[in-house]
């Protein structure tokens, strides 16, 4: 472990950190600062950001019994965070490799490495905080990394049956471990070594495979010349303008033409086409600009005069790390000869998709479109202008909509459970959720709760897994909240009163579900209004 690093006593947190840890809001913490002269100092910071220390808060919070107890999967996250105040991806590494392998270390992050491994697995633990990871606003070494919503939208195009697979720019290896066949071969180029030593150490507890990863710039120092595979993926990290254009003026890598020096995304483009075999594809992430640039023009004309470019897949806002703009996936594949080379370059646009949603494009969200259409003084990839969506029926879907916002309303109203007023100050006797599962009396299904006794109702066990006490064990300093079933705790009634409660909660889970939908009625009710009134479709009537 490393010697130098802070202890978690000394780790500082920020106001809104406290919130989290208290499961209030920002406001509550302001108004503790002014009303309670006890409440801790700041001891670093600004006057506008104060940083407070950790320990000093857990102690005022438990003074005041605003606290809740942490779950280990939390506890484990603050000590790392205390402990490698620099770097989370090497301690992931360090913490996790001792624990796989035994190392006897009375840190306080492999002590709760350990509590938690007790509950779970090894494997369990890493996935853990590889997800808190790629959450966290806290990164730090990892802003490239992929989220989960773009390593699902790659592995849908690139699919999984890649013999080889090749990241240039892999991060912690989300993309790299997420496509191709089980047994492919998966190696890549990352600039740092603790995020390298992390795709390595997932690849073997996560895949059981291995992951060859080298380090240096992909761009400026090639560590694969000669390698190529059947599939490259890549999210480019674009940040960086200068991408060394003027050390790489003649290089072999441009087969496609002189990336300008503020494209570093055709450099990135065209790296990942030199890495593919005959036949071999490329999917590489894009920004929508890219797709009309006029600086790019040449360059995207010419892979499309050779028949290089397959796909384009515009995708939802939501998708990128570093930004919340939407992204395009291009697709490239290297023909094995000059009449393997493509003709049509299809063109899907989920840019107004659910970003959460489905991945199957519907068929009026898709063309083919021909070589000789893109071919024109912009050479404009962008799908959204190939796609020809159907003209809305904007009187007959308004009616529908108007009907069933009516009929949401009705539901919504019927569906708020009636409650009484209640003794918030009288909580009763608890149990913890992990006991009752280690009698066998309550199974844990992902984040839900199933009752296998005749003495606990289901609803009544995940109402309560949701409560304020068990949403704050659950919620790290870092704002991420991942269910911990077995911390949670459940008060002690009778079976009756329970499904009492369990009914309450279904009617609750119905009203949740009846506002999602009013919501996206009203959004969708609105936008058909003021197209059909802007575009002369719809009149205003006579109340």
């Amino acid at each position: 472990m490393d010697s130098t690093a802070r202890t978690v006593d000394e780790q500082h947190v920020t106001a809104a950190d406290i919130a989290r840890l208290a499961g209030v809001t920002r406001a509550a913490v302001s108004n503790w600062r002014r009303r309670h002269d006890d409440f801790p100092e700041p001891v670093a910071g600004t006057k506008s950001s104060p940083l407070f220390a950790l320990s000093q808060v857990r102690a005022w919070l438990e003074r005041q019994h605003k606290g809740a107890e942490e779950s280990p999967e939390v506890r484990l996250w603050h000590a790392l965070r205390g402990e490698y105040p620099e770097s989370m991806v090497r301690g992931i590494c360090e913490v996790v490799e001792a624990l796989r392998d035994g190392v006897e270390d009375d840190s306080a992050a492999l002590r709760a490495a350990r509590a938690l491994a007790a509950e779970t697995s090894p494997v369990q633990v890493l996935g853990a905080l590889v997800a808190r990871l790629r959450n966290s606003p806290q990164r730090g070494d990892t802003d490239t990394s992929s989220t989960d919503r773009l390593v699902r939208a790659v592995a849908h195009v690139a699919g999984t049956d890649a013999a080889s697979v090749f990241d240039p720019a892999c991060g912690i290896g989300s993309l790299l471990l997420a496509v191709g066949s089980p047994d492919a071969r998966r190696t890549g180029q990352e600039t740092d070594a603790d995020a390298a030593r992390l795709v390595q150490l997932r690849a073997e507890m996560e895949r059981s495979t291995t992951a060859e990863v080298r380090l240096g710039d992909s761009l400026r120092a090639d560590a694969w010349p000669d390698h190529r595979a059947d599939l490259v993926v890549c999210d480019p990290p674009t940040a960086n303008a200068d991408w060394g254009r003027e050390e790489l003026l003649l290089d072999p890598r441009w087969e496609l033409g002189l990336p300008p020096r503020a494209e570093a995304e055709l450099a990135w483009l065209q790296h990942a086409y030199a890495h593919t075999e005959p036949g071999g594809r490329a999917v590489v992430v894009m920004s929508t600009s890219a797709a009309y640039r006029r600086t790019g023009r040449r360059i995207r004309a010419e892979m499309v005069r050779r028949g290089l470019l397959t796909d384009v897949v515009a995708l939802p806002a939501g998708m990128a790390s570093a930004h919340s703009q939407p992204v395009h996936l291009w697709v490239l594949r290297r023909p094995v000869d000059a009449a393997d080379a493509a003709s049509v370059v299809r063109m899907v646009d989920l840019s107004e998709a659910d970003p959460d949603g489905p991945l199957e494009a519907a068929e009026h969200q898709r063309a083919e479109v021909p070589l000789v259409d893109l071919l024109d003084d912009r050479v404009d990839l962008t799908p959204a202008h190939h796609v020809t969506q159907p003209a809305p029926d904007h009187s007959a879907e308004y009616a529908a909509v108007r009907a069933e916002l009516r009929e949401v309303l009705d539901a919504l109203a019927l569906a708020l459970p009636a409650l009484g007023e209640g003794a918030p100050d009288e909580a009763g006797p608890q149990v913890r959720v992990g006991d009752l599962i280690d009698n066998g009396l309550v199974e844990v299904s992902g984040d839900e709760l199933r009752s296998t006794s005749d003495l606990l109702d289901t609803d009544f066990l995940n109402g309560f897994l949701r409560s304020a006490a068990n949403t704050r064990r659950s919620t790290s300093a870092s704002g991420v909240f991942r269910t911990d079933a077995r911390s949670a705790r459940v008060p002690q009634m009778d079976v009756a009163e329970q499904r009492r409660y369990g009914a309450a909660f279904r009617s609750l889970e119905e009203f949740e579900r009846q506002a999602k939908r009013l919501s996206e009625l009203a959004a969708r009710a609105a936008r058909l209004a003021r197209d059909g009134l802007t575009n002369g479709a719809l009149v205003p009537e006579e109340d």
